[in-house]
């Protein structure tokens, strides 16, 4: 999956806040991502986010 820093992803579930959208912060064994509704971050492992991504928008 080619996920670059500063892409919006969009994810199978929403986050409380409502939105579905994440910003990809830091790229690793693991992803920093930033709610785009509310500007919480999460560490999330990689598996995981390849599992539930939907759609991938460009910066």
């Amino acid at each position: 999956m080619d996920i670059q820093v500063g892409d919006i992803l969009k994810m199978k579930k929403q986050h409380p806040c409502g939105s579905l959208e994440w910003k990809v912060l830091r790229i690793g064994a693991d992803f920093r991502l930033k709610c785009v509704g509310c500007g919480h971050q999460i560490m999330i492992p990689r598996p995981k986010v390849e599992k539930n991504v939907r759609g991938i928008t460009r910066k």
